[in-house]
């Protein structure tokens, strides 16, 4: 069960709360939030269970040095927690109240500086570190994601690219247009792929058209 640093309602109140500051609330918007805010946070544990981020981590016996009765842990004023939080949150009330989707995807840009649209699906499990400055386009992309800062994925004439399993994009990479970015691929910082695949188990660096691209080990 996740741990989360402050109640469940306060947790709640504080985004009613920033959302009432910045674009105000109907009442039926609050309803649609109280009614999938356990969901959310279902779907928050799930991601953070898989994190080896020791922040994303609760330990009972930390004092003891011991990892008995690990959980994953939700601190709200983690920047890059809350981004996930309100990514998940925007894409499931984009099912049924685009408006208010808006408003949640709005609030993760003015907070966080991280463009995630609640339209653009990101899988159940993907990492995040210091994501200030990222745009993450609708490319099709599958577990073990991960991403840092000024990283963007986005369309090349209307084609966006495919990306496979435990892919890492490290900072200021990017991923354009018609690529098939395969498994266990890691983009190094500045490295920018356009229109051009991808092997599984590389490391890229460098830019389309001259990529250099390596096996790892």
């Amino acid at each position: 069960m996740m741990i989360i640093e402050i109640p469940k309602q306060t947790l709640f109140n504080l985004l009613v709360k920033q959302i009432r500051n910045l674009f105000l609330l109907e009442d039926e918007e609050y309803k649609e939030l109280e009614n999938n805010f356990n969901l959310v946070l279902i779907k928050v544990e799930k991601n953070f269970s898989y994190s080896d981020n020791k922040y994303y981590i609760y330990r009972e016996n930390m004092l003891k040095n011991e990892n008995k009765s690990i959980k994953p842990y939700f601190n709200p004023f983690h920047s890059g927690q809350y981004t996930i939080f309100l990514y998940y949150f925007s894409y499931i009330i984009g099912k049924c109240n685009i408006l208010l989707a808006d408003k949640l995807y709005y609030l993760n840009k003015v907070l966080n500086g991280c463009d995630l649209f609640h339209q653009v699906e990101l899988p159940d499990i993907f990492f995040l570190d210091h994501p200030v400055g990222s745009v993450m386009g609708r490319a099709q992309y599958d577990n073990y994601f991960s991403f840092s800062q000024n990283c963007t994925v986005g369309n090349n004439n209307g084609i966006y690219p495919v990306i496979g399993k435990n892919v890492r994009m490290c900072a200021n990479s990017m991923i354009l247009g018609n690529c098939r970015i395969s498994d266990n691929v890691t983009l190094g910082a500045n490295a920018c792929v356009k229109d051009e695949n991808v092997p599984e188990n590389s490391i890229v660096f460098g830019a389309s058209p001259n990529l250099i691209i390596k096996s790892k080990r």
